[in-house]
């Protein structure tokens, strides 16, 4: 009997963890949240520069007022058929950790919708689907009113799945071959 208390008092003090204010977006008829503290700004759409030999999900990257930011298409990412771009369309700037190390990535996403307070009661775990489903990108199921926020951990979505080297270093992204750099002659 101790050992369910135990489970009980664990998730719960998880769940409590997760209790805040969520940035919530839509990408089809799916609507999803972030941890406010984790975005640092929402652009409109704007032109992004492809990068070579980049999966799929890439969309390249853009100069954001000096710094050169990946960014990253979440419809792609998460197996979705991408979209034209709207004007509702709209870049997330947030800041994802790796190996202790504070990065920014642009993701896009169909529009923005708003800003909720969503209290621990109304956060459940997420479904388990068993073992050949991961999940762990997902920190909960955010109930608000009669509708579910599917609640991203973006940290695990953007660098999770071979991403990892994207997010350190975009300076490090891979060059085309035969593509002159600014130190290159051209004959």
């Amino acid at each position: 009997m101790s050992e369910i208390a135990t489970l009980t008092k664990d998730r719960s003090r998880a769940t409590n963890d997760k209790e805040g204010k969520y940035l919530t977006f839509a990408l089809a008829h799916e609507e999803y949240g972030l941890e406010i503290l984790k975005v640092r700004e929402i652009i409109g759409y704007i032109e992004v520069t492809a990068v070579p030999q980049t999966p799929s999900y890439v969309r390249g990257v853009v100069n954001l007022r000096g710094q050169v930011i990946p960014v990253i298409d979440l419809r792609t990412k998460f197996g979705m058929e991408p979209t034209e771009v709207t004007d509702e369309t709209c870049i997330i700037v947030v800041e994802i950790t790796q190996n202790g190390r504070k990065s920014n990535t642009g993701i896009v996403v169909d529009r923005v919708q708003e800003v909720l307070d969503i209290e621990a009661a109304c956060i459940e775990e997420p479904p388990q689907f068993g073992d050949s489903i991961d999940t762990d990108f997902i920190l909960g199921m955010g109930k608000v009113g009669d509708s579910v926020k599917i609640l991203l951990d973006i940290d695990r979505v953007l660098t999770g799945g071979g991403l990892g080297g994207l997010a350190v270093d975009p300076c490090e992204l891979p060059v085309a071959s035969g593509i002159p750099d600014s130190g290159d002659k051209l004959s």
